[in-house]
């Protein structure tokens, strides 16, 4: 099964990889802010910066996960494969 997905993964076309490349470089901004965010909270201890800085983080990984399903969704789509 996991061979299969790698494999799957490296027969993307280039512009796939480009565009999932982006999106997980979108990602890792995302992630950052949220971790600026959460240091900022460990010094002033305001609630509403960590349920920010929470929230910003649960919306990198989504935003992740969505980039890899919507990769390989996409590139089916491409291939007919669906």
């Amino acid at each position: 099964m996991f061979n299969k997905i790698t494999e799957t993964y490296k027969s993307f076309e280039k512009i796939t990889n480009s565009i999932i490349k982006i999106g997980f470089n979108f990602c890792k901004f995302l992630c950052l802010i949220s971790l600026i965010i959460l240091c900022t909270y460990l010094a002033s201890k305001i609630p509403f910066l960590y349920y920010i800085g929470i929230m910003i983080f649960r919306l990198s990984i989504i935003f992740s996960i969505e980039f890899i399903i919507c990769g390989f969704v996409v590139d089916g789509i491409k291939k007919q494969l669906v």
